[in-house]
């Protein structure tokens, strides 16, 4: 099994809408459950705890992990995010469209932890649409993730809020820069 969910349907992109804010908050309470599921594996956890730095002993050592009564290396608490990179990408490509990646920013995310991740889970995310609202030339979009595991028990849900912004200059190296961080993490 592979660390990356793809998305058993072709994508087709959306049309874009001549008012992305109006199509926007006409989608508020829109929600979807992603494709396939997401396997998290050991290698995948180890590399994740190094690269955020997190060297508590049960993120890389089984036998640690043990001693606190599971049976493999509990993912970092952010690990999510890996999950939730990969949930929302649809959101932007079929749901809200009509904003650019490059004018999107993530401004504060809340994470409720209901279990730990371990190895061997397979987490699928619901995509909720919680909200959305304007102020300041900018629009808010607040999306919920609901996480559960193969045998159906809720893991995480964790509330994104996002500033977004339509019709201003885009420069064309950001914007190239953010699509592929964006697909990269999607993939």
């Amino acid at each position: 099994m592979t660390d990356t969910v793809t998305e058993t349907e072709a994508y087709v992109p959306a049309a874009v809408p001549a008012d992305p804010a109006a199509h926007a908050l006409a989608m508020v309470g829109h929600h979807y459950r992603v494709d396939d599921f997401y396997e998290v594996g050991r290698e995948k956890v180890r590399e994740y705890a190094r690269a955020v730095q997190d060297w508590h002993p049960a993120h890389h050592d089984e036998e640690a992990a043990k001693g606190l009564g599971y049976d493999g290396l509990l993912a970092p608490l952010t690990f999510i995010s890996l999950v939730g990179i990969i949930a929302q990408g649809r959101l932007f490509k079929e749901i809200v469209t009509g904003y650019d990646p490059s004018q999107i920013l993530q401004t504060d995310q809340r994470l409720e932890f209901h279990k730990p991740i371990k190895v061997g889970d397979r987490l699928v995310c619901d995509v909720y649409l919680e909200s959305f609202r304007q102020m300041g030339g900018s629009d808010i979009i607040v999306t919920k993730n609901i996480v559960t595991d193969q045998h159906d028990e809720l893991v995480q849900t964790t509330w994104t809020t996002l500033v977004a912004r339509t019709g201003g200059e885009v420069d064309e190296n950001i914007a190239h820069a953010v699509k592929d961080v964006i697909m990269h993490g999607a993939s």
